[in-house]
């Protein structure tokens, strides 16, 4: 994979031009990506920006984001060769930090239940994960050093473990999703993927001018609970493996740890999860749904079908849990720095008719809470595991502090 820590190092000691290092993204595009298929358009004739702290890192923007140069097809015939007037803000974020956009990367079909045809890099046989499918899989063939996602259940997390990368969903809305498809805008968050937890700092503060995102000092002995969702079911032995893994070596490493209990009402948040979900897609997708319905994607069609009947006052309670449970989980963080807990149910499935399971993710989405993944873990077939950092609502900072120290104690091994 390409470190854009590393490339940035290289660039201000002068080692590299930033248009080489532009030139060589593209380069590994050319070379890689027709066997994974990561890309589903890619720019033409890219230069370096000329200032700014991401000057010469090349970016994949997830293909449901606006962009005023690429078609922003989302997946769907609907959207076929259509060209927004203006880039969404979260691109003209990384164009004023400097960042090159080469390409738009492959999304399941409005971020949704539809795979795209992205191969995981790590053994072709298995799927990528979704919806973010081309985004993980792009940083993860070692084709670009930065890539942007969303999730609105486990769309950055998950792909992100089965690639086996870094990646963070920040706390909702540190980045903004205008200019996004809008599937739950309750729910969606725009997040990035990286080599490593160090790349990520350095590039979600060049996006956002936040500079104590940045890497500094490393946390000496956090606090870490750990969590097993137990409400969710049990996991599959390759995330039970990394999660013992990684909870073993930051032990080693000086961490105090210990198991949660997540409070009950997290449980009844974890379910409210698909209400909130589901009937804000039906108005968010109201003019493909009843304008376009025989070309909806067979899977999202189904899902919109089978929740019509969501009332008002479902979707209202849901709410209300939600809101308990984003205070009850605040008070977990009067005792832990973060929490330790699953980014998926396994390894990614075989074949490529299913993206996976959100069952470990969806709850961190509702809380809008900073989740990253660390991997931890290599299964069998050689498919990486990751493990999930969370941190207080806001504490974004913190979440990658103790996400850069469960990767250094892993190192460690």
């Amino acid at each position: 994979m390409i470190s854009l820590a590393d490339l940035q190092r290289r660039i201000a000691s002068g080692e590299l031009l930033p248009d080489a290092a532009i030139a060589q993204s593209c380069e590994a595009i050319a070379a890689r990506d027709k066997a994974i298929g990561a890309f589903v358009c890619r720019a033409e004739n890219i230069r370096a920006a000329g200032t700014g702290p991401l000057r010469g890192i090349a970016v994949g923007i997830k293909d449901i984001i606006d962009t005023a140069d690429l078609p922003t097809e989302m997946g769907s015939h609907i959207y076929r060769g259509w060209r927004p007037r203006a880039d969404a803000p979260v691109v003209m974020m990384l164009k004023q930090a400097g960042a090159s956009v080469v390409g738009k990367t492959a999304t399941t079909a409005f971020a949704s239940r539809d795979p795209a045809a992205t191969r995981n890099p790590r053994n072709p046989a298995h799927t990528p994960g979704g919806s973010s499918s081309g985004s993980a899989a792009a940083v993860a063939a070692g084709m670009i050093p930065l890539a942007v996602g969303t999730q609105t259940g486990g769309s950055v997390i998950r792909p992100a473990s089965f690639c086996g990368v870094a990646a963070i969903k920040p706390s909702f809305r540190v980045l903004p999703t205008v200019g996004v498809k809008c599937y739950s805008w309750t729910l969606d968050t725009v997040g990035l993927f990286a080599a490593g937890v160090e790349d990520l700092a350095l590039g979600l503060s060049a996006i956002t001018n936040r500079p104590e995102l940045l890497p500094g000092a490393a946390i000496e002995r956090p606090r870490i609970g750990i969590v097993t969702q137990d409400f969710a079911g049990a996991p599959e032995s390759p995330s039970a493996e990394a999660l013992r893994i990684a909870g073993f070596a930051v032990e080693r490493a000086g961490a105090s740890v210990r198991t949660l209990a997540l409070p009950e009402i997290s449980r009844e948040a974890w379910r409210a999860h698909e209400t909130v979900q589901e009937f804000e897609a039906h108005q968010a997708l109201a003019w493909e749904y009843r304008t376009h319905y025989d070309a909806m994607p067979p899977l999202l069609r189904a899902k919109l079908d089978e929740t019509k009947g969501i009332l008002p006052a479902d979707y209202d309670e849901a709410r209300r849990i939600a809101n308990r449970g984003r205070k009850a989980l605040a008070k977990i963080f009067d005792d832990v720095d973060a929490l330790l807990t699953f980014s998926a149910p396994g390894a990614a499935p075989k074949g490529l008719a299913s993206t996976g399971d959100t069952r470990f993710n969806k709850l961190w989405t509702l809380m809008g809470v900073p989740c990253v993944n660390v991997p931890a873990h290599v299964a069998d077939g050689g498919l990486p595991v990751g493990v999930q950092v969370i941190a207080r609502f806001g504490n974004d900072a913190g979440a990658l502090k103790v996400a850069r120290f469960v990767e250094d104690a892993l190192a460690r091994g």
